[in-house]
Parts: structure tokens; C-alpha cells; sequence
């Protein structure tokens, strides 16, 4: 018999739960659905939050051929042979077929080339699933055809509606008597993962004996007793883990950060997704405190790139200790971060005259780059002028914070620009 949480696969949005900001009345993906006008989309979210079914869905109400790919097992062969067949397929008047590729931040640039041209010509509607960023992980010029969405973990009361919903419809679980005295336990595991709860329940479900279950946290956490060096890489503790890894760096023990490490690989985890998170770290953790741990954190992932492991986790190791024990500052994260809030707020303000190009006469003549003062021309290197438009002269968006580094930084920007950058 088919397990639990496949008997259960919704076959229609009405069965469908969670992501109500997605599929709920009025939502986008809903109305593309009734309209019947799909276009190429990638759905972002953690394992057991409905990706797969969602595609599912979409191409059993238009009643469109469905193909798909995983990511893991296809090449740019099985690509170009699915998309042939997805041409033939196609007849005047028809929907376009819908290729499904499951996790496709796996798929290298030469397959996702390969899918590019048949998505620009509507040979193919591409619905893409990943547990990963997309912008960091499919290419820029797929990425523009696509439209992204984001999967949220079920809340606690979808997972009740979830539970219900199985003790109440599934063939096997109806024909049982199923008291339910405690959840805690049960949700916990499941981490807002819709397949995990009904493979836990099931499990639950198996362990007793007779048509009597009683489910109690306590039956719960016996069901699941596991190895502790347990590592799901898809699932919940994958998340967990790599959070306790960054964390640990951001707080500055290398001892918990190098634990940490040794259960991702020890558990299988891909080594390059941990090395992405090193770069990300020395950035967004470490930052302007300490430069060179970027590029040591760069130059890990450029090693573990070339070597593969075993032997990639000593320059992991090397980077994660170096981070953990250098001096960190979120100063260029959080400049950053304000910056893009003011641009969204006052939106396209003009650069002034002075520091635009001026590649033609009638530029010139327009006052582009008049009276612009060349820095270098300048003892210092350095000339007071205007670099922001006139809205924003004002505004201030770097801070810098109290490390060795950037108080040099401060004290160099407050020797050249004065009071604009006292700390207040």
C-alpha cells in the first residue's frame, strides 16, 4: 500500500492546504489557474510544503501534458529529449505542456541553458521547485522569464487541519479509532513539514497494536527514536543545523561552529552549500571588522570547488574557526540594507549634472560633467563636492561600528568630510 502521505496528495486546490496567500481566493497562482493563463514560475520553500502537488495540480486542471525532471538524476540530454517530446505534444489551440523540474537549484548553467531557448518560445511552461535561493542558484537570464514564490512552513493550525483531514479520509486511518491527546510533540517533528507529519503519523499509526491509537508526546518521541548522528539534509535539521553554524560563527565560538560542522558532514551535506554559507557569513557577519575573512572564506569555497571531499572539509575548517574567531560587524549589511529602503521610498532621484558622463557634444552642451573636480588631482586624493543627488544630500547610510578597522575607516572619513560624518 501506498505510504500515507501519498494517498493523501491533494488532487485539487479546495484539498490543498496552507499557502492560502498563494492558492486562497484572489491569489495569484489561483487566478492564473481559473484565467487558465500560466506562465513560467519557480515556487521557493523548505521540504513538505506542497511544491510538488501544486504543479500537479495546475497541469491536471488545464488538462496539459506533464513532464518532469529531476534535477539530480537529468542531464542537458534528458532536458533537450523532454523538450522535443513537449513539442510534439503540442497542438493548435492547446495550453503549452508544463515541464515540472524538481529541485532545480541542482541543475548546472549548461542545463539551465539548455532550457532557456524552449521557455522563450513557449515550447515549454517551466515550473521549477527549490529548497534554495533562486537568485543565488538559477541563472540570471531564466530567472527573468520566471516569476518566483515564496513556500511558507505550515503554522500550527494547518497542521491541525492536516491531522484531521487524515484521521478523517484516509482509508486506513478512518477505519481506526484515533484519539489524539497531545500534538506538541508531533508538530515539532514535523517542523511545518506537511509529508513529515503524515509519515510520523503513520509511524505512530503502525506502532500500536489493534484499531485503538492514542497519540501522546510520549508515543511520539518513542516512534522517532533515532540514531543521534541523524542528519535529513532535506528536511527540518538540515535547516537547524546550518542556523546553530551561523549562528555560532556570528557569536563567536569556534568550538560549536566546528561541532556543527562536523554534523553536516557527517551527515552528507553538500560541501559547496556549506561554503556559500561561509561567504555569506564573512559578509554579512564579519564584514568591514575583518576583510580578508571574505576572501578566505572565497578562497574555501574555491578549494572545496576544486578538491571535493574528503579532503574539502580542512579548508572548511580552516574558514569556519577564522570566522568564528575574528571581530564582527554588520555595518555594510545594515548600509546596505537602509540604502535599498531609501530607494524604494524616494524612488529614481537624478544624479547631478557634475558626475554623469558626457560621451557626446549635446551632453556637454547640457552641462553633464561641467565643473566635475578630478579626486586624484587632490592632495589625499580627496576634493569636497557633491556625489548624492540634491534629495538625499543629507542622508547618511553607513555607520561604522566599533572595531579596529572601521574606527580607521571613521576616523579617515571625519578628517575628510567634517561634520557629515561625526557619530552623533
Amino acid at each position: 500500500m501506498q505510504p500515507l502521505a501519498e494517498r493523501l496528495r491533494p488532487q485539487t486546490l479546495d484539498d490543498y492546504i496552507g499557502q492560502q496567500h498563494l492558492v486562497g481566493p484572489g491569489a495569484v497562482i489561483r487566478r492564473m489557474i481559473e484565467q487558465k493563463r500560466v506562465s513560467s514560475f519557480i515556487l521557493w520553500g523548505p521540504p513538505g510544503v506542497g511544491k510538488t502537488t501544486l504543479a500537479h495540480i495546475i497541469s491536471k486542471t488545464l488538462e496539459v501534458p506533464f513532464f518532469t525532471l529531476s534535477a539530480v538524476t537529468s542531464g542537458v540530454k534528458d532536458v533537450r529529449e523532454v523538450i522535443e517530446k513537449a513539442k510534439s505534444s503540442t497542438f493548435f489551440g492547446q495550453h503549452t505542456p508544463i515541464l515540472f523540474i524538481d529541485e532545480i537549484h541542482r541543475f548546472s548553467k549548461s542545463q539551465q541553458d539548455s532550457l532557456l531557448g524552449a521557455v522563450e518560445r513557449g515550447v515549454v511552461t517551466l515550473i521549477g521547485a527549490t529548497t534554495e535561493n533562486p537568485s543565488f542558484e538559477v541563472i540570471r537570464p531564466l530567472l527573468s522569464r520566471c516569476q518566483v514564490y515564496v513556500l511558507r512552513s505550515l503554522e500550527v493550525p494547518e497542521l491541525e487541519q492536516l491531522l484531521q483531514h487524515a484521521i478523517s479520509t484516509d482509508v486506513v486511518l478512518k477505519t481506526k479509532h484515533i484519539e489524539v491527546r497531545e500534538t506538541h510533540a508531533l508538530f515539532r517533528y514535523s517542523g511545518g513539514d506537511a509529508r513529515k507529519l503524515l509519515n510520523i503519523l503513520d509511524l505512530v499509526v503502525e506502532s500500536q497494536e489493534g484499531d485503538d491509537v492514542v497519540i501522546t508526546d510520549e508515543n511520539v518521541s518513542t516512534s522517532l527514536q533515532q540514531n543521534p548522528l541523524a542528519y535529513d539534509k532535506d528536511g527540518e535539521m538540515h535547516y537547524d543545523i546550518i542556523s546553530a553554524f551561523i549562528k555560532s560563527i556570528r557569536g563567536s565560538d569556534p568550538d560549536a561552529a566546528i561541532y556543527y560542522l562536523a554534523r553536516m558532514i557527517e551527515g552528507g551535506e553538500d560541501p559547496l552549500f556549506i561554503a556559500r554559507r561561509l561567504v555569506i557569513s564573512a559578509s554579512e557577519d564579519i564584514g568591514l571588522a575583518n576583510p580578508n575573512a571574505l576572501l578566505l572564506a572565497n578562497a574555501a569555497f574555491d578549494a572545496v570547488n576544486k578538491i571535493g571531499m574528503p579532503e574539502g572539509r580542512i579548508p572548511l575548517a580552516e574558514a569556519t574557526v577564522y570566522l568564528a574567531t575574528s571581530a564582527k560587524s554588520n555595518s555594510a549589511y545594515m548600509a546596505v540594507d537602509t540604502a535599498i529602503g531609501y530607494v524604494k521610498q524616494s524612488g529614481n532621484l537624478p544624479v547631478p549634472l557634475h558626475i554623469r558622463n558626457a560621451p557626446t557634444q549635446l551632453m556637454k552642451q547640457l552641462g553633464y560633467h561641467k565643473d566635475y573636480q578630478y579626486a586624484h588631482d587632490y592632495p589625499d586624493h580627496f576634493v569636497n563636492q557633491q556625489y548624492l543627488p540634491d534629495e538625499a544630500v543629507n542622508e547618511r547610510f553607513w555607520y561604522s561600528q566599533e572595531n579596529a578597522q572601521e574606527v580607521k575607516l571613521q576616523q579617515r572619513m571625519e578628517a575628510l568630510w567634517g561634520e557629515r560624518f561625526k557619530k552623533k
